[in-house]
This record gives C-alpha cells, structure tokens and sequence, in this order.
C-alpha cells in the first residue's frame, strides 16, 4: 500500500483513466505529486511533460503544413493523436505559428515594408491635404509584388505612384479582412480550444473543405477562365469575403489558406493572387492569436502534452526553418499546378482519422 492508501497498481490504473478520476488522489496539505510524467495538485490534472522528440516532430509538422492547404491545425491534432497519445492543444498550435508567421515576414519583407510605408505616407497625406486626388489604378500590370507570369518567371511593375496606392489599398483589404476573425476569435476562445478539436470534427472538416477547393478550382476556370483577375485589381469586396473566409480556420481541418483561397478564386482571382493575399492576410490574426495564447502556452491548465519554454521556442525556430522554404515551394507550385492535388490527400487523411476513430484506436478528445 503507497502513503496514500491505494496500492501502486490502483494509482497507476486510475492514472490511464484519466486525470477526471485521478484527482482522488491528493497528497497532504494540498502539495503537488507526480506519477511519471503527469502532474497532479489541489486543482487535478494540469497535463503531460512533452517530450523534446515531440516537440521536434510538431515544429517540423506545422512549418511543412501551415501554408499548404491542408490545415496544420489538424495535422498537429492528429498527429499528437496518434503518435504520442495525446493533444499538443490549441496555445501549442498558435504558440508554434509564430515562427511560420515570421518565415512570411522574412519573405515577403520588402513587401510588407512597402505597404506599411505606403499605407502611412498615404494616410497622412489625405489628411493633410483632403482634396488631394487618389492615382488610379489602372488594368495593365503595374504591381511590384512578384508576380509569377505563367511560364515562371516574375513580373514587376515600373510606376511608382501606381504602386503606391496599390501598397495603399492592400493595405487597407488586410485591416478589414481581419476584423472578423479577431472577433470571432476573442467570442469563441473557450469553443476553439475544446471542442472545435474532437476528431470527428476535424476529419469531417478535412473531407468538406476539400470538396470546397475543388469546386473553387472548377468555378473559377468555368465562370472567369482567362478573365481572372491578378492581385492589382484586388477590390473591398475580395477583401472581406476572403476575411470571412479566414474565420473558419478556426476549426481544425479547415485550412486558413485553402479557405481564403478557395474565396479568392470564387471571387475571380487568379491562383497566384488569391495564395499570396493570403499569405499576407493571415500575418496580424497569426500574430495576434500567437501572442494571446503565450501565457496559456507556459502555464497550461488542463490536460494535454505541455511544452515548457525551451521547447516552445524550439518548436517555433524549427516551424520557422520549414515554413520558410514551404512558402517559396506553394508560391512557384501555385503558379504551374491547381490546388486539385492536395483535394485527394486532405479527403484520404480525413478518411483515414474516420477509420481510426471508429476502431478505437485514437480518441475523439
């Protein structure tokens, strides 16, 4: 019999069951026991230690998913699922899409650089001067985005003052398309973090949503074919409706960049344009969200794998690492191929967790 009046073989059954039935177990004076990796107090369970192999595993998961249109939000739920018994969480996720985010700021560096010049030096020019006239914008290809021409290679654009406002209105687009999603994120916090994980939803959402980008591939060859439009003539209206997009990346096995692009491509746009608007459209949720669950991250409440500090910024430097060569990678595949090709594997996965579930070899929750 252990000092606390259960023999070693009931602790460790009641700990397999669950942190619900474990918190029977107390120590004396409210103190802190631990059982192998699972830590207990006056409050229960608060988690399982992850592991430094673990935390490897998801960085790298997340940098090689987060901008393919397959959510990394799932892989990383399915593959703490399977692989290591249990879920990394959601702060671990948006902790770890820091380091992505950052290989998007590397990136797209002198972009960003000149929208947010742009967006600045503009805004403060009409309030200065109300009756200044905006330069228009006009249908030829004036953009210094690195545009990607069909047969590879970039294209730039020579005026300044074109760009400039195009920087101006872009810039403008990601403000309001981020709007819904930083409201929808802050009401549902509590629903992202329990429930929008079961695993039923998240292959269901994987098999969904891969049926949403095909039928955004076939709409957009058959209602625009050549007519779609490259990122310079991106309006408000493309804006909003790929932010409200960008709200169902909420749920695992959406997809931030398969939802928003599959809008862009409804809208009108061309793959190109609705990948790279997406990629900048994500940089201030990714961020907000990321730096919101940090204190979450470091001190975990409830169970779960939790990471400590060390691995958290380990598992971001790897995401980082990854995720910058997966941008260049979906830029140039993006511009040569459809999103057709990650239809199949998205409703495989999905399939495949459905089989899991059903035969009882992973948990839903």
């Amino acid at each position: 019999m252990s000092e606390f009046g259960h023999s070693p073989g009931r602790v460790a059954a009641v700990l397999r069951r669950g942190c619900a039935r474990a918190v029977a177990v107390r120590t004396r004076g409210g103190a802190e026991i631990r059982t192998g990796s699972r830590r207990f107090g006056t409050g229960g369970c608060v988690g399982e230690s992850m592991t430094w192999v673990q935390a490897l595993v998801l960085g790298l998961v997340q940098g090689l998913t987060e901008f393919l249109p397959i959510s990394s939000s799932a892989h990383l739920r399915i593959t703490s699922a399977v692989f290591f018994g249990d879920d990394a969480g959601a702060s671990f996720t948006a902790v770890t899409q820091l380091g992505t985010e950052a290989a998007v700021l590397v990136y797209f560096a002198k972009d960003i650089w000149r929208i947010l010049v742009a967006w600045c030096t503009t805004m403060w020019s009409k309030m200065a001067a109300p009756q200044r006239v905006s330069v228009p914008v006009s249908e030829r290809a004036t953009t210094r985005l690195p545009v990607l021409t069909e047969d590879g290679r970039f294209s730039f654009g020579p005026d300044p003052d074109v760009q400039r406002e195009l920087d101006y209105r872009i810039g403008w687009y990601v403000i309001i398309a981020t709007v819904p999603i930083g409201v929808l994120g802050l009401l549902l916090k509590d629903q992202i973090r329990t429930g929008a994980r079961n695993l039923w939803l998240v292959s269901i959402m994987l098999i969904v949503f891969a049926l949403v980008i095909a039928a955004a591939e076939y709409y957009s060859g058959k209602a625009y074919g050549r007519r779609r439009r490259p990122i310079e003539l991106l309006t408000t209206r493309d804006g909003l409706i790929m932010g409200l997009a960008q709200c169902l990346a909420l749920i695992p096995g959406v997809s931030r960049s398969g939802a928003t692009s599959s809008a862009g491509l409804f809208c009108g746009l061309t793959r190109e344009a609705s990948v790279r608007f997406s990629f900048l459209l994500a940089i201030p949720a990714v961020l907000a969200s990321g730096l919101f669950s940090l204190p979450d991250a470091f001190e975990p409440a409830g169970e779960g794998l939790n990471a400590s500090g060390p691995q958290l910024l380990v598992a971001t430097i790897v995401s980082f690492a990854v995720g910058y060569a997966s941008v260049a990678w979906l830029l140039k595949f993006v511009a040569r191929h459809s999103l057709d090709w990650f239809v199949g594997y998205r409703i495989l996965l999905g399939l495949t967790v459905m089989v899991l579930l059903t035969t009882g070899v992973v948990s839903a929750t």
